[in-house]
């Protein structure tokens, strides 16, 4: 139960940033009015709506600085008809100085010359809609959650045009209302409403609404509005069917457990058909719906070396997860998510050793606005069983999460979540279902604090695991509160999780511990002389992240203090130093390899200090890059940890990196030392606007594996493309009693994928 003083706490906070300067609604208004002819979308702006609707101009700077307005200008106008909503925008530039890094959409921020148009029809500072083109029509398109924060994996139809000049392009966007979400009232229609404009030689990123220089662009809480002098037309039917089929090949190489020698080369061709739908329930509201899915075309996971005790937390990127994602994946800490998406059709095979896809037979997902300030999610998911060998089996699961999001205050929230994972243990003998329950459940409520002028942030909640195991029984509960401002910003958090709380569907690699998460830090900016010209700002701090048993036991204490500074061109350096402690319950070998002729560190505590240097170039350039050196002591010995990335764009045609990770430990004999090397040349190419190619190759000594990933990517029609993948994994290390000893081959896998997109 909340304490009555914490809860006046709460609303003593959104009272004072309501009255706090900070939002830009009244200053910056857009009026938008019906077109009158029908707009051409050519480039050309010669419709009559172009040249009698209200103008967006004057935008002022965000990055290098806030101060002043871009000398690039800049002008945007929107129109409307019954089906689409458009954008017209003029960009001063010259041609020479056009900056993108390939023709291929959804390029990454910060890596494009760009127009950006970010809509909230919810008006709620929280969520929205993002569409970018870029001077050569290449397009990006996102969503907003929790203010701020960008998922550029959503996928949806819309139309643009460019026309480049010497010294300016001019772009036309289409956006079909029924790519939106939104509600209509007959007696005030707002939206929220931003122009983001970034332009990477002599870098600068300005906006329509001014945006303070510590905060993102893309933040919801200075958009400006657009006001409808008429309402926008109601959405009528809006059903999409997404249909799919694809066929492959693969061949396994089944090895003997112990001499790793060839026992059989396992072939398969493989077909299947499937599919989703997107019905609009309203025009706020979306009903989504899978049918027998397929991700073969998602490229694979960045691998990343792992030192520590714990499962790694890898991010959802699966088109059907990712709209309304906040509503499901966002509940809890990042350490206690009741729900984690990637549980769902996928799973650790414990007989190979490694993760396999499980096949995800049909689901559905409710999600979006019944009001502005009411959300609701529902998403059930059904997958297939899974034989790993006779004794052991992954049953056939259902996932079904339930939420509700009520705004209340200003911009703050109030919610609620339901998970449960429901296993069909019937058909499994009694060996087979030893380790499993029929069922996990996890219930919870949450507070999210988001004030008016962005300064506060906080986070609240409970959460309850239930379980017909009393030991799979437990709470967890945390609470984090923020303040940021020009100068200055300071953070505490709390999270406590019991050693019974367990979360099937969830991410919580840590039961049984109770965390504090302390920070504070300072940015100074420089006005005179050579600072003054190339630095944009100092920033120094402490942070730290304290463990501790449930008996108040000190586990874990990271504590570090940090020195940076920013520039002009983007590029960043910083150095700090810290402290960190470990205590180990059982056994450990840090390299995670567990070789024979070692032994893991024994039980006890390790006390570490150590430094670190970070530099990452900024994107003007063609040639880019970060490194980040790491260097102290480690357990009973040291470690020199260096990673990084090398990047050369070579315009328009793609970008060609490398991705590399060097572990180097030492402890004294007899326990584990190790160099652990992790390398990812990545080439991606775009020969046309609408074909891309990306290959993407992982050599990690640790997991002792060579991987390739090709894939070849078509796009025929508006959300509708072929993919050509290519996968193959192979012995990092040379293996005795086989033909190859040098990348000793595992399985190779070729398929071919069409998805086309119907609207009705």
């Amino acid at each position: 139960m909340i304490n009555k003083y914490v809860l006046f706490v709460f609303i003593w906070i959104n009272a004072l940033s309501a009255m706090a300067q900070g939002n830009n609604a009244e200053a910056y208004t857009l009026h938008i009015s019906k077109a009158t002819q029908a707009i051409k979308l050519d480039g050309v702006l010669d419709e009559s709506a172009w040249q009698t609707n209200e103008k967006a101009s004057n935008f002022r700077l965000v990055f290098p600085n806030d101060t002043a307005e871009s000398k690039w200008l800049t002008e945007v106008r929107v129109t409307f008809d019954e089906n689409n909503l458009y954008i017209g925008g003029i960009c001063h530039q010259r041609r020479a100085d056009y900056t993108v890094q390939s023709l291929r959409r959804d390029f990454g921020s910060g890596t494009t010359d760009v127009l950006n148009v970010m809509l909230g029809p919810a008006k709620d500072g929280l969520n929205g809609f993002i569409f970018s083109v870029s001077p050569f029509n290449v397009q990006r398109e996102g969503l907003i959650a929790n203010g701020d924060n960008l998922a550029l994996e959503w996928d949806n139809k819309w139309y643009s045009a460019v026309k480049s000049e010497s010294d300016q392009w001019v772009v036309e966007m289409a956006i079909p209302f029924k790519t939106l979400r939104y509600t209509v009232s007959e007696v005030a229609n707002t939206w929220e409403l931003q122009f983001i404009r970034t332009k990477l030689k002599d870098f600068e990123t300005g906006v329509w609404a001014p945006v303070p220089f510590q905060y993102r662009p893309t933040n919801l809480t200075f958009a400006g509005r657009l006001v409808w002098d008429t309402p926008p037309p109601k959405p009528g039917v809006n059903v999409s069917l997404i249909p799919y089929t694809i066929g492959g090949h693969t061949l396994d190489y089944l090895r003997d457990e112990k001499t790793l020698a060839v026992t059989e080369k396992k072939r398969a061709w493989t077909g299947n058909i499937g599919g989703d739908a997107k019905i609009a329930i309203t025009s706020g509201l979306n009903l989504d719906l899978t049918l027998n899915p397929d991700f073969s075309q998602v490229e694979v996971d960045r691998q990343v070396a792992n030192l520590s005790r714990f499962e790694l937390f890898f991010p959802e990127t699966r088109q059907f997860f990712l709209e309304n994602r906040d509503l499901f994946a966002m509940f809890g800490f990042p350490s206690t998510r009741p729900f984690f998406s990637r549980r769902i059709g996928l799973a650790y095979n414990p007989v190979k050793e490694q993760n396999e896809k499980v096949p995800i037979l049909a689901g559905a997902r409710l999600s979006g606005k019944i009001t502005d300030n009411l959300r609701v999610g529902l998403l059930s998911m059904q997958t297939g069983r899974r034989d790993w060998d006779s004794t052991s089996v992954l049953p056939s699961s259902n996932f079904t999460v339930a939420t509700v999001q009520q705004k209340i205050f200003n911009r703050s929230t109030i919610s609620a979540v339901f998970v449960n994972k429901q296993q069909s243990l019937e058909a499994l003998t009694t060996q087979q279902r030893k380790d499993w329950q029929p069922w996990n459940r996890v219930a919870g409520l949450e507070y999210n604090l988001y004030s008016k002028d962005n300064r506060w942030e906080g986070e609240w909640y409970y959460h309850r695991s239930l379980s017909p195991d009393p030991k799979q029984q437990g709470a967890t509960m945390a609470g984090f509160l923020g303040y940021q401002d020009r100068n200055f910003n300071a953070r505490m958090g709390y999270n406590r999780i019991d050693s019974t709380y367990t979360a099937d569907a969830g991410f919580v690699p840590r039961p049984g511990v109770q965390s504090l998460f302390p920070g504070i830090g300072y940015s100074f900016y420089p006005k005179n002389g050579w600072a003054a010209k190339h630095i944009t700002q100092y920033n120094t701090g402490v942070e730290g992240d304290l463990t501790f048993g449930l008996n108040g036991q000190e586990t874990d204490r990271n504590i570090s203090m940090y020195a940076g500074a920013g520039f002009k061109d983007q590029t960043f350096i910083n150095i700090s130093w810290g402290n960190e402690y470990v205590y180990l319950f059982e056994p450990f070998d840090p390299t995670n390899l567990y070789e024979e002729d070692t032994q893991p560190l024994p039980v006890g505590g390790y006390n570490n200090w150590g430094m670190s240097t970070e530099f990452a170039s900024g994107t003007s350039d063609d040639w880019q890059g970060e490194v980040q050196v790491n260097a102290g002591s480690f357990y009973k010995g040291d470690i020199v940890r260096v990673q990084g990335r090398v990047a050369y764009r070579m315009q328009p045609i793609g970008l060609f990196s490398l991705l590399f990770s060097y572990n180097r430990i030492r402890q004294p004999e007899p326990y584990p030392s190790a160099n652990l090397w992790l390398i990812g040349p990545r080439a991606e190419l775009s020969f046309r606007r609408d074909l891309f190619c990306s290959a993407f190759v992982q050599y990690n000594t640790q997991a002792n594996n060579f991987n390739i990933n090709a894939r070849l990517q078509w796009r025929f029609a508006p959300a509708s493309d072929m993919f050509l993948v290519y996968t193959d994994n192979s012995y990092a290390a040379p293996i005795d009693n086989t033909p190859v000893k040098f990348h000793a081959p595992k399985n190779k896998a070729i398929v071919l994928k069409v998805v086309y997109w119907l609207n009705l």
